[in-house]
């Protein structure tokens, strides 16, 4: 009759085999994660930017204004959705690609008064 400690030969090698799974799917999922703030901030930066280089070149029109951020926007590796000049405020969204994440964020930049 075989004793209680054969019946539980080899069961630390299944508990740490499942401790590196659980492990590896941790890390995993904090890697995703930290791969979708890093898209999201930079889509934010890339907006911002673009934003404020739409509303310097404003007074030349909205061609110009647009064109202004489109070249900002793809000098971070962003690209600029949407592009509406009015007046002097510039307003425009932007798209960022990181792996298999994207994201969009909308930016409005111009004189202070116009802004609000």
């Amino acid at each position: 009759m075989p004793n209680r400690g054969d019946r539980e030969r080899g069961s630390a090698t299944v508990w740490a085999v499942l401790c590196g799974v659980a492990l590896c799917a941790v890390a995993v999922g904090a890697l995703g994660l930290g791969q979708a703030v890093t898209a999201r901030h930079r889509a934010g930066a890339a907006a911002d930017t673009a934003a404020l280089a739409a509303a310097d070149r404003a007074v030349l029109g909205a061609e110009a204004a647009c064109a202004a951020a489109r070249e900002v926007a793809a000098a971070q590796r962003a690209r600029v959705m949407r592009c509406e000049v009015r007046g002097l405020v510039a307003d425009l969204t932007v798209r960022v690609r990181a792996g298999p994440y994207g994201t969009e964020v909308r930016a409005r930049a111009g004189p202070a008064a116009a802004v609000r």
